[in-house]
């Protein structure tokens, strides 16, 4: 049996009680104190000792209780390591550094949640690795927010002008509701810090058609989609909460279907910080497994229904001498418990995690990124309207 003690009135109570508890010490309808508190909440000396994994995300409560974040490489992540050093074959695997696994909670946000809990592990991974970003986000203590603290953090970016459109969507009110979110409310909490978050949009040729001008444009009946996707595919460009813009690169050009979408991954975490490619250096070398950490950060991943982390790449030689890349992904809707006890055995790990290309049939997919650095005051401005870079499959 384990005790904890409350962070608010130093009672010990059993740790698996310690989230009601520690939630009773709040009123629904004191929302302006909590508000104050979702902005300064940094300046407070409270002690956390939860384990990471754990959130507080009560949509009947008012609580901004914290997880505390484990600095260097995370053990989920280390246990992946090995087993991707101990996978069959000869493979070249990328992975980003510290990335702490959030899964959904029964009775609190499964159905819903999982935006918010990749947002969580984003935020684990710009804590530890980027000491410019811990600086600056949440308030700066490098913890990571629980939902509804999340939720407030994005009314605030919403107050200063970020996203007016998203914001309009929600009623510039999404504190305590049980909401699908997507990239672009990720995106709009993330640079209303000045941290440069990106969106990126892979979509299926054949959800296009093409106008009297020439110009692609979306289809204006397309087909039906749940989640956060159907806002940003339904609308016009006008109205879109993301002005996208088309791009051509050499390295994706002549590519078909989501093997683009793999090749973008596969280049975004083989670049350096410097945006230098490293792909000459890490590529498989004959009878070994090799794994590289990269500075880079995880990938926030959307499609229809439903968002998940990738934190990784991996680039299989096979016997005819083709490659083969499977994405590896952290996914909310698993148990922390059960990821673990598979990756410390080595065992059934890879159907957790590893995604082959053949497995990406959705039409239209959506990530987020985060660039280095923190913008400028003449950024932030920029940063206010969401834009995306759109590869067409």
């Amino acid at each position: 049996m384990s005790w904890s003690s409350c962070p608010f009135c130093s009672q010990q109570v059993l740790s698996t009680e310690l989230e009601r508890h520690a939630n009773n010490h709040f009123e629904d309808e004191d929302l302006a104190k909590d508000f104050q508190l979702a902005k300064h909440y940094h300046d407070e000396d409270i002690p956390f000792d939860l384990p990471h994994h754990i959130a507080v995300s009560s949509s009947s409560t008012n609580c901004f209780y914290h997880c505390e974040a484990k600095h260097g490489f995370s053990s989920i992540m280390v246990m992946l390591k090995d087993c991707l050093e101990c996978d069959n074959g000869t493979n070249t695997s990328i992975l980003c550094g510290h990335v702490d696994h959030f899964q959904s909670v029964e009775f609190e946000d499964i159905g819903w949640g999982c935006g918010w809990r990749n947002i969580q592990m984003l935020t684990s991974h710009l804590v530890v690795q980027r000491q410019e970003a811990k600086e600056i986000l949440f308030g700066g203590d490098g913890l990571v927010p629980d939902i509804l603290s999340l939720q407030r953090w994005l009314e605030i970016a919403w107050e200063k002008g970020f996203d007016i459109a998203g914001a309009n969507d929600f009623d510039q009110k999404i504190y305590g509701k049980k909401t699908w979110i997507g990239t672009t409310e990720c995106a709009a909490l993330f640079r209303s810090f000045g941290i440069r978050a990106r969106i990126v949009d892979f979509s299926s040729a054949s959800r296009l058609s093409t106008d009297v001008s020439g110009n692609k444009k979306r289809k204006s009946t397309p087909q039906v989609t749940t989640g956060p996707m159907d806002k940003y595919l339904n609308t016009t460009a006008s109205t879109s909460t993301s002005n996208s813009k088309s791009i051509n690169d050499n390295n994706f050009l002549g590519v078909k279907g989501s093997q683009l979408l793999a090749n973008w991954v596969w280049s975004y975490f083989s670049k350096n910080n410097n945006n230098n490619d490293m792909s000459a250096s890490i590529k498989p070398k004959p009878g070994c497994n090799r794994v590289v950490v990269t500075d880079k950060a995880p990938l926030y991943f959307q499609h229809d229904g439903h968002s998940r982390t990738i934190v990784g790449i991996q680039l299989k030689s096979l016997p005819n001498g083709m490659h083969q890349h499977s994405l590896l992904i952290l996914d909310p809707a698993h148990k922390t418990k059960v990821l673990e006890s598979c990756l410390s055995k080595k065992v059934g790990w890879q159907r957790y995690i590893k995604r082959g290309v053949h497995t990406l049939k959705k039409s239209d997919y959506q990530m987020c990124y985060v660039d280095h650095g923190i913008a400028t005051e003449e950024e932030m401005e920029k940063l206010k309207i969401l834009d995306s870079t759109r590869f067409e499959f």
